[in-house]
């Protein structure tokens, strides 16, 4: 593992410890242990049916989405790279009583550490900025799923990652691709949720791409394209600015342009 990816690492052990504990909320932890299904709006609309499905979901960190997933009927696998993650996403199983399994390792790995006999990928919010090869993340989507598998995919949109908000003003600020051996370092004393516990490891690397190199790596994976979304929601607070759109999702205020922060995808393998 290079030193990007290590320091990543280090970054999202302590911030599953900290998610884990969801002192404010942001992961719904209490409300999904009350039997409420907490996925996002977005894929929660489009996902459809997974009841008896063999789903895998990749970069699942604590695990609660893969919980919510099994609890609709999806006899589900999540995985991560990080081994605190998945003691968390483990230890979240036992308490809720929700069976689901759970393996440490990349994604990249993922048809030789789970199979290759899935019915579905899931993957959402916040992943392939993490990731250094976009092909080969698709080349591990395609070699997971059995044929006419398919992928639900829905992330930040790479268009919008590029910018920052600066005085007040949303502006481009990063290259929209980054090189393999060049991410773009990001420093930040806490975590996202709104928790104030320090950080050690308070700086992440992540990779910038365009909307055409995450379709095209499918594309050339072997996969379908089913349809191509855009959303001007987020679940998160990309930018200082966005305020509350309800349903535990963020969009930019009245009177700013309106532009597409999100992106969500389905595939299917030919």
């Amino acid at each position: 593992m290079d030193r990007f990816k290590q320091s990543n690492r280090a970054n999202w052990d302590e911030r599953a410890e900290i998610h884990a504990q969801d002192r404010t909320g942001f992961y719904a932890i209490d409300r999904f242990l009350a039997g409420e299904d907490v996925l996002y709006p977005i894929e929660s609309a489009e996902i459809g049916a997974v009841s008896g499905l063999k789903l895998a979901h990749f970069q699942c960190h604590i695990g609660i989405d893969t919980l919510c997933l099994a609890r609709r009927g999806a006899i589900a696998t999540g995985l991560d790279f990080s081994p605190q993650a998945i003691a968390k996403a483990r230890a979240l199983s036992v308490r809720s009583g929700v069976q689901a399994d759970f393996v440490e390792g990349e994604v990249y790995d993922a048809p030789d550490l789970l199979g290759t006999d899935f019915d579905m990928v899931f993957t959402s919010w916040g992943t392939i900025t993490w990731l250094d090869d976009i092909r080969a993340w698709a080349k591990a989507i395609a070699g997971t799923l059995k044929p006419g598998g398919r992928l639900y995919f829905a992330d930040s949109s790479p268009a919008i990652a590029t910018h920052e908000e600066i005085d007040g003003v949303i502006r481009p600020h990063y290259d929209w691709r980054s090189a393999r051996e060049k991410p773009q370092r990001f420093d930040s004393p806490t975590t996202y949720t709104g928790d104030e516990t320090p950080l050690v490891t308070d700086f992440t690397y992540e990779w910038m791409r365009g909307t055409s190199d995450v379709i095209d790596a499918l594309l050339r994976a072997g996969m379908q394209l089913d349809f191509l979304r855009e959303h001007e929601v987020l679940p998160f607070k990309l930018f200082p600015m966005m305020v509350d759109a309800g349903s535990r999702m963020f969009q930019l205020p009245a009177g700013i342009p309106r532009m597409p922060l999100a992106l969500s995808l389905g595939a299917t393998k030919r």
